[in-house]
């Protein structure tokens, strides 16, 4: 098998290994196992003395070693689900050796995407460390020919009541013959026995990082590689034509040209199309692209534009369209109201932009593809991968990467598929990186969304009857080109599960078709669900007269669980163990109000507070922005306030890193970010007109604060995105008067 070299300036311990191994039973969690184990590929746990399951092994010198199944971009996947399996089995963390898995379907979904690595896996780690820790304690038992309940694990040994104790690694041989214990006989610590579980541990990866010894898609070469940098349709659908590559080839250290299959069907994953320019370095690949002269088919979205889209998405809301929750009788509450609110709110198309474009090296080789990529989905790059080249997908091995930020475009492996088909072509392995221009031109667009909103005002300025409609590209036309409408799970994020009390509410959803790739990005459907749900409620509280803080509690009303009933889609979680709960939305909201200062910082000319609140992937989140608007219409952000239930906490540091995080990717979502297309052509290509928020613009500070709870644990990494753009223009409007109802706010003020 080939082994993989790196770039001088770092080092990577690739673990490639051929040898069966003896696994016995693990709950893959989340996941059906029902397909094959990719081909001559075991791990280093896998080879280990013994390896209880899938996630775990233990060598004789004692050496722990855990599988970390899930990608790593900055969220601390690597530092946290491994410690949930070293605190069960009450392993060192100290003699604890992380391996990062290759695409395969035995470890269940490695889909690092939808912030639900924690929730979904977090039984399934427990479980895992728990069966170890009991055989363990079985063999130590046998050994001594003592019961089992004489012996218990502590930090990587195990203790006899007498005080005689033996080392994992010394137990590993004959804990590997003990029956393996059933689930009913499981026995996890408690909170107080906990070593790890909830403590601030430095991250997995510090080290690397701060030396810059870690590895990411950017830096994996493999020996014998060429570069290439690949010319594409600027209008999503246009094919290739004719191309003249004569001053392309004529580019010192150009090698040749290739084509790439221009896209055929849904979408997917697949790569574009387009032509491929081979050479001996990145530079010379992309100076030679330069030189290129191609000519592309007429698209049928050469005429999007997205200033005319707006306005035929806005008309679309302003009509009655599918309904997706109705509660009560709207249109009779409407009829018989003294006084109604109406609202129309915008949001755009936003590139994901991570700090790392995509990038993958890939060698085809007899009909088998050997991959390294920065992806958030191994098993994604296996399916197209083998799809794009025709071979089967436990034949495709893909290595993760670390990643330089994702926020879900690299779950979308197109990039890894187009060095793979580029290697089959040219007959070495073909080192794909995006530009930066290339990552903001061709993304998987965060979908463009208009909102319509309606209110019957009641007594004390609170709604009788509240209407919504919403009209959006879905994501589903990236799988499914004649989808019109959003699908239930887009519905699900903050739309036809708005918690208000109120007797008479419905939503609604109206079509839309795509014109450029849509694709999920941080928080999803979240985003522009919540800027309209959480402005227009601050509308009707600056409406009645009332304090923003009083008026969202009194229309959220008491603590309660509320009923979705069996259709709403939870995240995959049952109701019972996830409930809507309003009181632990209640709860944040007022906590961040009071770690604002809410009561004592009343609104001054160009200075304010603003509040908002949301629950999305099963947490509640609330956000207190406090905003400074002078005379030119200039945004600071002195004090931003986030408080958090997100359940159980593993790691309470990277909560609050992924929070603060979200405070300056909301800010940028709300002060600046915005794609937009003429003439088909996306009319962004770098930070310079695709903005985010330079240190001068993020929040001067983000406080995280995060309540403590014994509710199963629910996502973190992008439930802090949706309030913030609406408390930011919720304060906006109390500083200034204007309210924002379009994003970005960006020239609005002037």
């Amino acid at each position: 098998m080939q082994k993989i070299e790196f770039v001088p300036r770092r080092t990577f311990l690739a673990h490639l290994v051929s040898s069966s191994a003896f696994v016995i039973g693990a709950r893959a969690g989340a996941f059906d196992f029902n397909g094959a184990t990719t081909a001559e590929m075991v791990s280093d746990a896998d080879k280990a003395a013994w390896n209880p399951n899938v996630y775990l092994g233990i060598e004789p010198d004692g050496k722990v070693i855990l599988i970390m199944h899930r990608s790593e971009m900055g969220t601390g996947s690597r530092s946290v689900l491994p410690v949930v399996l070293a605190e069960e089995l009450d392993a060192d963390w100290k003699r604890v050796t992380l391996e990062q898995a290759i695409g395969d379907p035995k470890y269940g979904s490695q889909n690092t995407d939808g912030s639900c690595s924690i929730r979904d896996f977090y039984d399934t780690f427990r479980e895992a460390g728990a069966t170890a820790r009991i055989m363990l304690e079985r063999a130590a038992a046998a050994k001594w020919n003592v019961p089992t309940s004489e012996c218990k694990a502590q930090n990587h040994f195990v203790v006899h009541k007498s005080g005689k104790k033996l080392g994992f690694g010394e137990l590993a041989s004959l804990a590997k013959q003990q029956p393996v214990p059933k689930k009913e006989e499981l026995k996890f610590k408690t909170a107080a026995e906990y070593r790890y579980v909830g403590k601030e541990l430095p991250t997995a990866d510090r080290d690397n990082l701060v030396n810059g010894k870690g590895i990411f898609g950017i830096d994996a070469i493999m020996p014998g590689m060429v570069y290439a940098s690949i010319e594409r349709s600027p209008v999503f659908g246009g094919k290739l034509k004719n191309f003249d590559d004569k001053d392309a080839k004529a580019v010192k250290g150009v090698l040749q040209t290739v084509t790439i299959p221009d896209l055929k069907g849904p979408t997917m994953f697949q790569p574009l199309g387009g032509v491929a320019v081979i050479a001996n370095s990145t530079w010379a690949a992309a100076k030679g692209r330069e030189k290129l002269k191609v000519e592309w088919s007429e698209s049928p979205n050469a005429a999007y534009d997205s200033a005319k889209f707006k306005q035929s998405l806005l008309e679309t809301v302003r009509k009655p369209q599918k309904v997706v929750r109705n509660v009560g009788d709207v249109d009779a509450e409407f009829a018989k109201a003294a006084k109604t609110h109406e609202a129309e709110y915008y949001a755009p198309h936003l590139a994901h932009a991570p700090m790392e474009p995509v990038a993958a090296v890939a060698e085809y080789k007899d009909g088998k593809v050997v991959c390294h990529a920065n992806t958030q989905n191994p098993q994604a790059v296996q399916d197209t991968v083998a799809q794009a080249l025709g071979i089967k997908k436990e034949n495709v091995e893909c290595h993760v990467t670390l990643l330089g930020g994702g926020f879900g475009r690299k779950s979308k492996p197109d990039y890894v598929a187009e060095a793979a088909l580029l290697s089959k072509a040219v007959g070495k392995p073909v080192k794909v990186t995006w530009s930066r221009e290339d990552d903001i031109r061709f993304d998987y667009y965060h979908t463009v969304a208009a909102m319509y909103m309606k209110a019957a005002i009641g007594a004390n300025g609170k709604p009788t009857a509240w209407l919504q409609r919403v009209a959006y590209p879905s994501i589903g036309t990236t799988f499914n080109p004649t989808s019109t409408h959003a699908e239930a799970f887009e519905m699900m994020m903050g739309w036809n599960d708005v918690p208000f009390d109120i007797p008479n509410h419905r939503a609604e959803n109206g079509p839309a078709k795509n014109h450029v790739r849509i694709g999920w990005l941080r928080s999803v459907a979240n985003i522009y669900q919540a800027f309209a749900v959480s402005s227009f409620v601050d509308e009707l509280a600056n409406l009645a007269k009332r304090d923003s803080v009083e008026y969202l509690l009194d229309v959220l009303g008491a603590p309660r669980k509320i009923p979705f009933g069996k259709d709403y889609i939870n995240h995959g979680k049952s109701l019972e163990q996830y409930p809507v709960d309003t009181g632990r939305m209640r709860n944040v909201i007022e906590l961040a109000a009071e770690k604002s200062g809410w009561a004592k910082k009343k609104p001054t000319k160009g200075r304010a507070l603003g509040i908002a609140a949301h629950r999305s992937f099963l947490t509640y989140v609330a956000v207190a922005v406090e905003v400074e608007v002078d005379n030119a219409g200039r945004v600071r952000i002195p004090q931003m306030d986030i408080a958090v239930d997100a359940g159980t906490i593993i790691n309470p540091d990277r909560v609050k890193s992924q929070f603060e995080g979200a405070g300056v990717f909301g800010t940028s979502i709300a002060l600046m970010s915005g794609i937009t297309a003429k003439n088909g052509e996306i009319e962004q290509s770098n930070f310079h007109d695709y903005q985010v928020a330079r240190m001068n613009e993020a929040p001067f500070q983000v406080n995280v604060h995060v309540i403590k709870s014994d509710a199963p644990p629910a996502g973190v990494g992008e439930p802090g995105v949706p309030p913030v753009a609406p408390a930011i223009c919720n304060a906006i409007a109390a500083a200034t008067g204007k309210r924002i109802r379009e994003l970005p706010i960006r020239r609005q003020l002037a």
